[in-house]
């Protein structure tokens, strides 16, 4: 589900702007924090990034991974999701259509599935009330055809 509609630097001018806008500026480790979730591929835990970052000659701090990684979804250059476990998952939203995910709770794979623009459902209920949507995901659970047929 790719797209292509924005770049990376659009990226980086989202996430200096928001750092502008609450009088923060752009340290050396919010950009490696930075680099390193644009660079990842598919979805990751504040602790997979803590831990790539300790490979790196430049040292970041696990205060400063979990911070950044707060401010770059507030920015909108990251999403959020949580897939049933008690660690949270990430990943860059640059390069990617709106989508939802389904996970097999017997061997926990996913399958990504499009976004229908179900927040335009929610949205206006949501902004009567002050909310400030950053945004939105949907989390089927279930099994999945393999392990079904696994127990056929």
């Amino acid at each position: 589900m790719i797209r292509h509609s924005h770049n990376i630097s659009e990226e980086h001018s989202k996430l200096e702007s928001y750092l502008q806008s609450n009088g923060l500026k752009l340290s050396f480790g919010r950009e490696l924090v930075f680099q390193a979730a644009i660079g990842s591929h598919g979805h990751f835990t504040a602790e997979e990034l803590v831990k790539l970052l300790k490979k790196q000659p430049q040292r970041v701090s696990r205060a400063t991974v979990y911070r950044s990684l707060k401010e770059l979804l507030e920015a909108g250059v990251i999403r959020e999701t949580a897939f049933g476990d008690k660690h949270h998952h990430f990943e860059h939203v640059y390069d990617e259509d709106p989508h939802h995910h389904a996970q097999c709770i017997r061997c926990h794979s996913f399958i990504e599935f499009p976004d229908l623009k179900e927040d335009t459902v929610y949205r206006p209920i949501l902004e009567k009330e002050g909310f400030k949507i950053l945004g939105h995901e949907m989390h089927f659970y279930g099994i999945c055809r393999k392990c079904r047929d696994r127990n056929s």
